[in-house]
């Protein structure tokens, strides 16, 4: 029987390849509104982040999702990917 592939993406704070089902997605919608995508299969841009402690603390500092999304992101989002941690 053949393998799954182990699909990788990379953390935008500490730029390592980990499997995407251990990262946190956040991801802008076409409509403008930015949510947190628990399962991986919503459409629009998505930027991936660790559930580490420290890559949500840089990522918050830097504003690296407004960055990567290309809009403002609410604070709720950050709020968010701290108790998904």
């Amino acid at each position: 029987m053949k393998e799954k592939k182990v699909t990788l993406r990379m953390c935008i704070v500490c730029r390592q390849m980990v499997d995407r089902i251990k990262l946190n997605r956040v991801v802008r919608l076409p409509d403008g509104n930015v949510v947190l995508d628990e399962n991986g299969k919503v459409e629009g841009r998505g930027a991936y982040v660790c559930r580490s402690e420290q890559c949500v603390a840089k990522c918050k500092k830097a504003k690296l999702l407004n960055k990567h999304l290309k809009m403002t992101v609410p604070e709720e989002i950050y709020q968010e990917l701290k108790i998904n941690e």
